[in-house]
C-alpha cells in the first residue's frame, strides 16, 4: 500500500489548522509541504516560520520539498522548523552530494527531486545515499497540472537502479496523481504519491485518501 502525502499547498489557508487536523485523522502517512521561491519556479508559497506553526499541530511525517535556489544555505533551518523529509532539487543543487550529507547531518531524511526533463541516470552515483526520489511528474510550482505520461517510464528506469544498486530509496511522485494512475504508478514500482487538488478538490477528502489509500494495494 503506498503512501499518501496530501500537499498542503492544496490546502485552504484560511482554515489551516482544521485541514491538518483532518489529515491527522485520515488514513494519510505523511504531510507534503511545497516551499517555493519565486525564483527557482515561477510562485512563492512559505517557509520555515509558516512549517514551524504547522509542526505544532501535526502529528505525522513532514515531507518538505524545497524548489528553492541554493538550498544547501536553509537545511540547517528547517531541520529546527520540523522537517522530517528535506528534498532538494537535483537542477538547484551545484554540490548534490555536500548538501545529502549535510541534510543527514542534520538529522533529516535526504531526497532529491527530478524535473520532467532530468533523466533518473543522473543520480546513479549518489543514489545509495538518498532515502527518496521525488520525480516530478509536472512541471515544478504550480498545482493543477496535468500528469505527464513518461513519468511512468521513469519511474521503471528507476526502480531499476535502485535494485541495482541495493538501495532502499523511495520513488515519490509529484503531480497529476488521481485515482485514474495512482495504482499504475505504484505497480510501475513508486512507493509514495503526492496528491494536492485530488485530495483537497474532493468533495470529502478524508474519503478521496482513504480511497487512494485502497487502489494502491
Amino acid at each position: 500500500m503506498a503512501i499518501i502525502a496530501p500537499s498542503m499547498l492544496s490546502a485552504n489557508f484560511l482554515r489551516l489548522e482544521e485541514e491538518i487536523e483532518m489529515i491527522n485523522k485520515s488514513e494519510a502517512d505523511w504531510f507534503h509541504l511545497d516551499v517555493m521561491d519565486g525564483r527557482f519556479v515561477p510562485n512563492i508559497t512559505f517557509g520555515m516560520p509558516i512549517i514551524a506553526q504547522m509542526k505544532k499541530k501535526a502529528s505525522k511525517t513532514f515531507d518538505v520539498h524545497l524548489m528553492i535556489v541554493e538550498p544547501e544555505r536553509y537545511v540547517e533551518d528547517f531541520a529546527k522548523a520540523g522537517a522530517d523529509i528535506l528534498t532538494v532539487h537535483y537542477e538547484a543543487s551545484t554540490h548534490l552530494h555536500r548538501t545529502i550529507q549535510m541534510i543527514k547531518a542534520n538529522g533529516m531524511k535526504a531526497g532529491v527531486a527530478l524535473n520532467p526533463h532530468t533523466p533518473v541516470s543522473v543520480l546513479t552515483d549518489i543514489i545509495g545515499d538518498l532515502d527518496l526520489v521525488l520525480v516530478m511528474s509536472v512541471n515544478p510550482g504550480f498545482g493543477g497540472q496535468k500528469f505527464i505520461e513518461q513519468t511512468l517510464h521513469k519511474v521503471r528506469s528507476l526502480k531499476r537502479m535502485i535494485a541495482e544498486n541495493e538501495a532502499k530509496t523511495l520513488i515519490e511522485i509529484d503531480g497529476g496523481v488521481t485515482l485514474d494512475n495512482a495504482h499504475t504508478l505504484i505497480k510501475d514500482g513508486a512507493d509514495a504519491l503526492v496528491a494536492g487538488n485530488t485530495v483537497f478538490g474532493a468533495p470529502d477528502p478524508t474519503d478521496m485518501i482513504k480511497r487512494l489509500k485502497a487502489v494502491t494495494k
